[in-house]
């Protein structure tokens, strides 16, 4: 039955639209308005008006109130427009009891297309493509395991189920801020729904929005007037819209209007409402496409889809509420034609942008509105000179609509008609629009729902199109040509030449004059006056409080500028006001002083909120876990806080996370509070930044980050706060570049267990297998030296980290294991207690220990020690007697010596630092400093059981410390007494090959000085493998007297190169002879001397002249660079 009389329950430019298609169509209209609203234009276009008897949204929303009127005042029907009640389900039931006719859905429909994520299991049931999700109200836990689901790159958006307009959406790419959006989206879906229920779907992360416009009649048929492209948007909120959509492959299109009407057709929809697609906009996604909602209403955007297809969309509406069927009215899909041209909306809001992408809402009293016209050009909106908005609506004021016979046409057409549109008296985003239409890529269809916030700051630089019109006289004159305060570079980017820029217009404040002589005491911002702190006639210093605001939920005090006495008090509590309005009027008088609070702060008083974080912070120190420290020293072991205090220079030390607990629950006490943090104080993982051996290097150089797991808090175990913190720091690390010393003592990962444990009746992790505390601590490596200090035990994940480090430190009670005993015995390999793991007896001689020291104080030292090779030269220095080398190395070149003995008089006192003494026993390398300089040295050893011949383990220990020297600017010098690789088929089983060649790889490819010295044998490829491949290649090479230089080893040499002149000696004792005076010349030919002689070395020295040598070349060397980043990407932790 066609309507008669029909309530509009809307306001603004949509309560106007539906009236406008009422009235032509002889419908009879009733508008409703709040009682803060009655001078919204819409009152004035409906047959009637009715007070909803209440202020802001809530008058709109009360659905009894809203019933009543329509009966009351005899309409047959209501139309609830967009927003407000339009997609409550209990709305529509309402109006259907009280016999009047819901102009859109049925409730059932509006149930399940309302209610998103019944919408998503429409769409499943239809075989509708849908990201992945979850299809009903979650829980936080939910969420958090739906999030993990999708692996390390996911990323999810959490939605109101009741909502849209983007209201109540967040995207999530970090799962730490997953709570924080929860919080967001569920408040804001229940401000804006009533509900607060979310439901979640993966976040495509590089989408277009595309929505198909439907009718249908409630029988089952349905028909779509196709669509729109939705992309340009600004925090999930439309801005433009276009019909149709651009850049749409017709394959894409036609699945895309058949999934719409399908959707429809399944529950037999009444009504216009709107399908909503996501196309996949990332390169070579083929335009995949997946459902995204359906709005069971009369959309925004519609006005488009009008001018394209030449519908009245509503007149359409009010026909099926009506009872008129598709058919009744000859609609049929085939019947509804082609677009014609191109159609755009853009949305002119009462708002600003700002630079990170939010909009600013304002407001005023519009002192003009002057919409553009012309053909083509439509203009939806209730703006009037005179009219005052409010806050506590949407900030749309207008809806530019605007049609071309193409895109390129129409979108000229838009700007233009935006440069014609003038509203003064309160800031819009029309030119902000402008812009965007001017720089986004309509032509390619490189547009996306995140462009906006990508491209947010080029927008607002986009010098908007010029105003065509007049405009009152309010701008000031510029001294040259306005720039961006903040940018110290803007000055650098003028061009000059064009004409001198003027200030923007500000937007107009509500004119209230007070009486003559006054001055005005004005508002600061927009708000709400809360309270009122002065009378008529009261006297005002300068500076003293008259009235207080309340906006953002913060409270702003209004000062007065001036001293006097007040004349007028403008404003009432209560009243919301913009910013520039004056609440009061002040007669400028001389007023003795200003205005002092009165109020005296006593600098040593402890404010209860500090007193409270320091008692919380006291909790986690040594002396408030009385047991657990006892336990410890009774161990004869350290606490965490007492190496990591021993380690840095005092005071330096600032702990990060001191207070993370294992386990948080809001619903704990202040005494369960307390008891979390005794237990399981910092989460086991002690970490700060400091520094070390600031007195020996400067402080500037002593930077560092100090980290320690906590043996007293749940064995040193990794857990999820644990793993949180150390990221965190490994973090700070790769920004500031800052070395790191950690302490590794623990179990490795930690089990859950117990109703209060933190894993929760919701998994969130089966394997940990997202965790990335490992790849952390990598990316670290061959930026920053890495120390790593164990003593006790260390298994599993704590060991991992141990060996990732560069050096590893271990006390003699140290225990190091890739598994425990538990994971041992698991694995069926043998039950073993923890001691017997991997002891020091093991990891030493393997390799794996660099260091092996006493306790953990000398542990600590040693790390100092070892950190300041690579933190620069020492301050003060003191050489050894050199004269010494002279007698080391003996005359008789068959005697051992103590090479450790050389490396020690060559450097400052107490300067060496050895690594890896009982690993690759025929090579030593070490650390030393020359005059405070940091030197590596790497020498062969005699004393070995190869004789100096470098075998497979040798070679590797002298490669990976080559690599390590040369990632941090370590010049090196090489002590050569080498017969040259190790041979034989025992060494062959060692894939000595392999390993030799290392050094050759390792040497050729150093950037540092390298120094040789040659103290006896310098023979062969061994030799050649010590100097980098080549002498020539070295800053020097240099020789003491006691050198010797030969291919190979020289016996050897005399057997192949004389064998046959030997053969044909048959007389052995004779041969023997000869042989023997062979080898005597070939040793005295290889003496140094002579290969100074054929410039095969640089000089043969005095050996108390080596550290003069090696001071030269430090001294020659030229400055290391700062760099950004890496030398090496990594450095070999073998």
């Amino acid at each position: 039955m066609p309507i008669a009389k029909l309530l509009i329950a809307n306001r603004g430019e949509i309560a106007i639209r539906i009236a406008r298609t009422a009235a032509d169509l002889g419908i009879e209209t009733v508008a409703v308005y709040a009682e803060d609203d009655a001078q919204s234009l819409h009152t004035r276009h409906a047959d009637e008006a009715v007070s909803l008897e209440a202020v802001g949204v809530p008058a709109y929303l009360d659905i009894a109130k809203v019933v009543e009127i329509a009966k009351t005042a005899g309409c047959d029907a209501v139309h609830p427009g967009y927003g407000f009640l339009s997609e409550i389900a209990d709305f529509a039931s309402a109006c259907e009891t009280a016999g009047i006719t819901y102009v859109g859905p049925t409730p059932d429909a509006l149930r399940r297309f309302g209610d998103k994520a019944l919408a998503r299991a429409l769409a499943e049931e239809c075989e509708v493509p849908l990201l992945p999700g979850i299809s009903h109200a979650l829980a936080l836990e939910e969420a958090h395991a739906f999030f993990d689901s999708l692996g390390g790159d996911g990323a999810v958006m959490l939605k109101a189920i009741a909502g849209g307009g983007g209201r109540g959406m967040r995207p999530v790419t970090d799962k730490a801020e997953l709570d924080e959006a929860f919080e967001r989206a569920t408040s804001e879906a229940a401000a804006a729904f009533g509900s607060g229920d979310l439901y979640v779907e993966e976040l495509l992360p590089l989408a277009r929005h595309v929505e198909v416009q439907v009718l249908g009649d409630g029988t089952g048929d349905a028909i779509h007037f196709w669509d729109r492209e939705c992309s340009l948007q600004r925090q999930r909120q439309k801005l433009v819209e276009i019909a149709p959509a651009f850049a749409l492959a017709d394959e894409t299109r036609s699945a895309i209007h058949e999934a719409a009407v399908k959707l429809a057709r399944q529950i037999n929809y009444r009504g216009l409402g709107t399908i909503e697609f996501l196309v996949d906009a990332r390169e070579g996604a083929g335009e995949r496409f997946v459902f995204m909602e359906a709005n069971a209403r009369l959309q925004v955007e519609h006005t488009v889809t009008e001018e394209v297809t030449g519908y009245d969309l509503v007149a359409l509406q009010l026909a099926v509420a009506g009872g008129a069927t598709l058919a009744d009215q000859g609609l049929t899909q085939d019947g509804v034609p082609q677009p014609r041209g191109a159609s755009i909306q853009v949305r002119v809001n009462l708002e600003t942008m700002a630079r990170d992408g939010s909009s600013r809402p304002g407001g005023g009293v519009l002192s003009a509105y002057e919409p553009p016209s012309g053909p083509g050009i439509r203009v939806d909106g209730f703006g009037y000179a005179g009219y005052a908005t409010s806050i506590h609506y949407d900030s749309l004021l207008a809806k530019l609509i605007v049609n071309g016979p193409d895109l390129a046409a129409a979108l000229r057409k838009t700007r233009r008609a935006l440069a014609e549109f003038k509203i003064e008296g309160a800031r819009s985003n029309a030119e902000f629009l402008g812009a965007l239409l001017k720089q986004a890529p309509f032509e390619t269809g490189e547009i996306h729902t995140r462009y906006v916030e990508e491209h947010i700051e080029t927008l607002l630089d986009e010098e908007g199109d010029r105003a065509r019109y007049f405009a009152p006289e309010r701008e000031v004159q510029m001294a040259g040509t306005r720039v961006d305060p903040d940018d110290p570079l803007a000055v650098l980017n003028l061009k000059g030449g064009g004409a001198p820029a003027v200030s923007p217009a500000a937007a107009a404040a509500p004119v209230i004059e007070g009486p003559p002589g006054t001055v005005g005491v004005e508002a600061p911002l927009q708000g709400m006056i809360i309270s009122i702190a002065v009378a008529e006639g009261d006297t005002v210093q300068r500076n003293q409080p008259v009235a207080v605001m309340e906006a953002l939920k913060m409270e702003h005090v209004v000062l007065s500028e001036v001293a006097g006495v007040v004349r007028e008090v403008a404003l009432e509590v209560g009243d919301t006001i913009f910013e520039g309005t004056p609440v009061a009027f002040v007669e400028p008088q001389d007023v003795e002083g200003e205005y002092e609070t009165g109020e005296e702060i006593d600098l040593d008083s402890i404010r209860p909120d500090v007193a409270e974080v320091e008692h919380f912070r006291s909790l986690t120190r040594d002396e408030a876990r009385i047991d657990a420290t006892a336990k410890r020293h009774n161990a004869g072991k350290r606490t965490a806080r007492q190496n990591i205090l021993d380690l840095c220079d005092d005071g330096s030390f600032f702990e990060y996370g001191p207070l993370v607990t294992a386990t948080r629950f809001p619903s704990d006490t202040h005494e369960e509070l307390e008891e979390r943090i005794i237990r399981t104080a910092a989460d086991a993982m002690v970490m700060g930044v400091g520094r070390v051996n600031g007195a020996i290097v400067g402080e500037d150089n002593a930077r560092c980050v100090a980290m320690s797991y906590d043996y007293t808090v749940l064995a040193g175990t990794q857990g999820g706060k644990n793993h949180q913190k150390q990221d965190r720091m490994f973090g700070v690390a790769l920004q500031a570049k800052l070395p790191v010393v950690l302490y590794t003592e623990g179990g490795g990962g930690r089990t859950h267990g117990g109703p209060r444990a933190g894993g929760g009746p919701n998994a969130t992790s089966v394997g940990g297998l997202s965790t990335r505390t490992w790849r952390e601590l990598g990316k670290l490596s061959g930026l920053v030296p890495i120390v790593g200090v164990n003593s006790g035990y260390c298994f599993a994940g704590n060991v991992v980290l141990l060996g990732a480090c560069d050096v590893i430190i271990a006390t003699k009670d140290s225990s190091i294991g890739i598994g425990g005993p538990a994971v041992i015995e698991g694995g069926g390999l043998g039950a073993y207690a923890p001691s017997e793991v991997g002891p020091v007896e093991i990891q030493q001689p393997n390799g794996v220990i660099d260091i092996l020291v006493e306790d953990e104080e000398e542990a600590t030292a040693v790390a100092k020690h070892y950190l300041s090779f690579f933190q620069g030269r020492a301050n003060t220095w003191e050489a050894n007697d050199q004269r010494i080398l002279r007698h080391i190395v003996p005359e008789n070149r068959r005697a051992v010596y103590n090479i450790r003995t050389v490396i020690e008089t060559l450097g400052d006192v107490d300067s060496m630092l050895e690594l890896r003494p009982k690993f690759g026993l025929s090579m030593v390398t070490a650390f030393i400093r020359v005059e405070g300089r940091p030197l590596g040295v790497v020498a062969n050893n005699s004393n070995s059981p190869t004789g100096g011949a470098v075998d497979a383990e040798g070679a590797d220990k002298a490669a990976r410390f080559m690599q390590l020297c040369d990632a941090f600017d370590i010049p090196i010098l090489s002590l050569v007494d080498t017969p040259g690789n190790m041979v034989g088929p025992e060494a062959e089983k060692t894939a000595l090959i392999r390993h030799c060649g290392r050094l050759y790889v390792a040497g050729a490819n150093l950037t540092v000085p390298y120094f040789v010295c040659v103290l006896r044998k310098s023979y062969g490829l061994g030799a050649l493998a010590m100097a980098t491949g080549s002498f020539d290649e070295t800053f020097f090479s240099i020789s003491w007297p006691t050198g010797e230089f030969a291919g190979m080893g020289l016996e050897g040499s005399v057997k192949l190169g004389r064998r046959a002149e030997l053969a044909a000696i048959e007389n052995i004792q004779e041969r023997k002879a000869r042989y023997d005076k062979y080898v005597a010349d070939a040793y005295a030919w290889s003496r140094a001397l002579n290969a100074a002689t054929v410039n095969e070395v640089d000089d043969v020295i005095d050996p108390a002249t080596t550290r003069s040598w090696l001071v030269m070349g430090l001294n020659s060397a030229p400055p290391v660079v700062p760099r950004d980043g890496k030398k090496h990407k990594w450095i070999d932790t073998w």
